[in-house]
């Protein structure tokens, strides 16, 4: 096959057979083309778009290219969610040991942090001891003794995908809907799963940050998991503000802890029972919604996701007496209070702008080799809708560097745009496809 065909058919936005596309992707694997005809790849496709059927032939050929985890001898449902990333998403947290506290299997290779979004890893490193890096026949062990487990992308895992991967984020191709969907799907499937919920965010702390576009995304996924003959739904959900209250490695591992043990009713844990309850649904772990909303927050109440979730941190070497003794999680050298400057009502929260201020303090990282300080991040004291007084709090700030903390403040008022008219606070979930 002429490969330079299949990049000159793209540009002329043509569709490429499934061959095509296989050739492609196995001549780059093997170095018979070289990167700039990737990008040159990339770039057509970015330019003119990908078919389902083209999207679900580069899923396939970049799952493939790697190991697909077995799990055919767990005889209970297997299901993942994934969730598109914004400030203070620790979802991932709560949900996998909820769901294997009620019969099901969680096998989840997440992400790390990059730019003004956080990543499941580095929340869960927050905690001392704990290992991501567990090998393919450790994750299966986890996952058969625990019912869930959580790791990142090994080298045995769709390696198509990591190099594409490289080449996308340095040719700004990433914002593409059939790209980003081949991406996500050759990672979620490889997990062995066989339902999926997507968390797909849009709003200013969002990836996709229009509903039109988060929508498209959502769509994509679906049907490429439906092609895949995998049960699959997702949720566009709000993300024009901080989902919960922490911001930041460690303090986001308390406060999924503190949902866990029942004692907070706010949006994040709210979140994490419609999620819960697709995800029980799908895997006929529930008849209907109510019902698996009802047995999710059961299992919150009683206390077996906690104890689950104990279970997957001891399983995955961490000490979890940290669940008992939040001393014992990294803990900043300072904090302090941001109060607001004016009387009225939240109306807004430039919520980007605020996961840039937590990465800024330390808690992400702007290139990958980057290190994380756990300890230090944001957590929010007023949210949209809330009445705030002049000098009461709006965010209180745990920080080691004392010579960034005024500018920091200076930013975070910017943040907030405060009114005197009462707003309603946003919906959380927007559209469910």
């Amino acid at each position: 096959m002429n490969l330079i065909e299949v990049i000159r058919k793209k540009r002329d936005r043509q569709q490429l057979s499934r061959s095509e596309i296989s050739s492609f992707v196995k001549a780059y694997l093997t170095d018979s083309i070289h990167d700039y005809q990737m990008a040159a790849f990339l770039m057509a496709a970015y330019l003119n778009g990908l078919s389902e059927e083209e999207t679900a032939a580069l899923t396939e050929e970049m799952l493939f290219s790697g190991k697909v985890v077995d799990f055919s001898d767990i005889d209970r449902p297997k299901v993942d969610k994934h969730s598109t990333g914004g400030v203070g998403d620790k979802t991932s947290l709560l949900l996998a040991p909820l769901i294997a506290s009620l019969g099901g299997c969680v096998p989840m290779i997440s992400g790390r942090a990059l730019g003004h979004s956080g990543g499941t890893l580095d929340k869960l490193e927050a905690i001392p001891g704990f290992n991501t890096q567990l090998s393919l026949d450790e994750f299966r062990k986890v996952v058969k003794t625990v019912g869930a487990c959580i790791i990142g992308q090994t080298e045995e895992i769709a390696p198509a995908d990591r190099r594409i991967y490289a080449i996308r984020d340095t040719t700004a191709t990433v914002e593409s809907i059939g790209l980003i969907t081949a991406s996500i799907m050759s990672k979620k499937l490889a997990e062995g799963v066989d339902a999926l919920v997507f968390d797909v965010k849009c709003g200013s702390g969002a990836f996709m940050q229009t509903e039109e576009a988060a929508l498209n995304l959502a769509k994509s996924l679906v049907h490429t998991a439906e092609r895949m003959g995998k049960a699959a739904t997702a949720l566009i959900t709000d993300m024009n503000q901080p989902l919960g209250y922490a911001v930041g490695n460690a303090l986001e591992v308390i406060e999924a802890v503190e949902a866990m043990k029942g004692a907070a009713k706010t949006d994040f844990l709210g979140l994490c029972i419609e999620l819960a309850a697709r995800m029980l649904v799908l895997s006929r772990l529930a008849t209907d919604l109510d019902q698996a909303r009802l047995r999710a927050q059961e299992a919150i109440a009683s206390g077996a996701a906690l104890d689950k979730f104990r279970q997957m941190v001891e399983a995955q070497g961490a000490d979890a007496r940290f669940i008992d003794d939040y001393s014992l999680l990294p803990q900043s050298r300072y904090s302090c209070e941001v109060v607001s400057e004016t009387t009225g009502y939240v109306k807004s929260i430039d919520t980007r702008k605020v996961g840039l201020i937590a990465m800024s303090l330390g808690a992400g990282r702007s290139t990958i080799n980057d290190e994380i300080n756990y300890a230090v991040g944001l957590h929010i004291e007023a949210k949209i809708g809330d009445y705030i007084e002049q000098g009461q709090p709006l965010c209180k700030v745990f920080y080691d560097e004392p010579q960034k903390i005024e500018a920091v403040k200076r930013q975070l008022l910017e943040c907030y745009e405060i009114g005197f008219e009462a707003v309603a606070a946003p919906s959380m979930i927007k559209e469910v496809v």
